[in-house]
This record gives structure tokens, sequence and C-alpha cells, in this order.
């Protein structure tokens, strides 16, 4: 029973205030669940804390007795707080994959991007494929798309073996607009970041592509058009920061 707890169990991002040395109720729910008490945090709910495993979030009570499955929205404002964490959770891991190991499509100078979005990508996905044949048409729109590969068929397959060919040619942007036109992708094997990307996909809890990950973190599953890309990236900057 306590491993499904802590399996369904949940690190509350650092716009909440953390849990102090010495807090009792943090620390019994730790040594309950089996967590670090740095990864547990009070919610606005006197009496309930937050707590994160790997990407899933929860709330149990100061006691320890009973979990919460499921996010937190408060209905005064409106304001989707659980939803806010995940956001700010999934920049943090994105953060961790450095840019030069993401394939970018960006404007052309003297054009400067207005935003920059995270693309998980599959060679073989028919909307993936959609998505790139407009590559041109996102860039007018002043949009840069950073691909990161995620062959959902998994390592040992022939997605996953044409991304590690792309990722190991002179030109990587022409190799990767090539393979998703269903064209061979021919070279030697080099040092790759497919695992890194795949794994980094999983847990995210990524299961389709393309997958959009917005500057704010938000996340947009499947293909848009550039012109509504645009203006639904315009509407997230608008928002508030949560």
């Amino acid at each position: 029973m306590k491993s499904t707890l802590v399996a369904a169990a949940l690190l509350f991002i650092a716009v909440v205030v953390p849990a102090h040395a010495g807090d009792a109720a943090a620390e019994k729910i730790a040594k309950q669940l089996g967590l670090k008490a740095e990864n547990i945090r009070p919610s606005p709910i006197a009496g309930v804390y937050e707590i994160q495993h790997e990407r899933e979030f929860a709330y149990v009570t100061a006691d320890a007795r009973y979990l919460l499955r499921g996010d937190l929205v408060d209905l005064k404002t409106g304001e989707e707080l659980t939803e806010v964490h995940r956001r700010t959770d999934r920049l943090e891991v994105i953060g961790k994959l450095a840019q030069n190991k993401l394939i970018e499509f960006a404007p052309a100078p003297p054009q400067i991007a207005k935003y920059t979005i995270t693309v998980f990508t599959d060679v073989d996905c028919g909307y993936c494929r959609k998505l790139h044949s407009e590559i041109a048409q996102y860039n007018a729109q002043g949009i840069a798309i950073r691909y990161a590969f995620f062959p959902r068929s998994g390592p040992d397959t022939d997605s996953w073996r044409t991304a590690e060919a792309v990722w190991c040619s002179a030109d990587r942007q022409k190799a990767l607009t090539q393979a998703k036109t269903g064209a061979t992708i021919k070279g030697k094997l080099c040092d790759n970041p497919i695992a890194e990307e795949y794994q980094l996909a999983q847990d995210l809890g990524i299961r389709g592509t393309p997958m959009m990950v917005f500057p704010n973190g938000e996340v947009f599953p499947g293909y848009i058009p550039a012109t509504a890309l645009a203006q639904k990236l315009a509407e997230v900057s608008a928002k508030p920061k949560g």
C-alpha cells in the first residue's frame, strides 16, 4: 500500500515557500511516504501539504493519513495552482538539456524570433512531418523551433536509428528535413543525445508527437498551423506569471 502511495505521491517548485527544517509535519509525511522532507511544501490549504514524485503532484494531510490526487485550483482567482508548478517543473527539466543538443530552425536575420518553443518530434510521425513541411511559415511568424527527438517506437528501431543518423550528419537541419520526407539518411554513428532526449520525454510524461513546450512551460499536443500558433503564443505571453 505504501509503495502505491509513494508512486502516486508527489517538490513544490520554488514559487512556494519551502518547508523549513524542523517542520514536524513535513518530516512525518516524508517518513510515511519515503520521500525527502525538502520535497514537501505547505499548500495554500491549512493542514495540507503538496508533494511531488517525479513529474506528478498530489496533496497529503499533515498527519500523513489522507492523500488527495488531482490538481488544486483557486476558485476565487481561477488560477490553476498545480499546473503553474507543473509548468515550472517542465521548464526546469528541459533547461537541463543543453541547447547544442537541439536542432533549431529559427527566423533568418534580420528577423528576430519572438518566441522559441521546444518540440519533441519523431521522424516518422505524420503530423510531425506536416509541421516541419511548414517550418518556413512558423519562422515567418517569428517562431523559432528547437527539436528534441522522441522516437516513439523506442530504442533499436528504424525511427531511432534514423534520428541518430540525422544527428550524426554534417548538416543536421538538411538531414532532418530529408528524413521527414521519408528519405533514407546514412552516416557514421557518433555520440548523440537521442537516448537522453527520449528519457527526458518519458520523464515528462510525453507519449505522442509532435509535443510542443511553450516558453512558459505549457504543452500543446499535436499540430497547429503557424498563424494559429503565433496567436496562441501571444496569448500565453500575455498571461500574468504564476
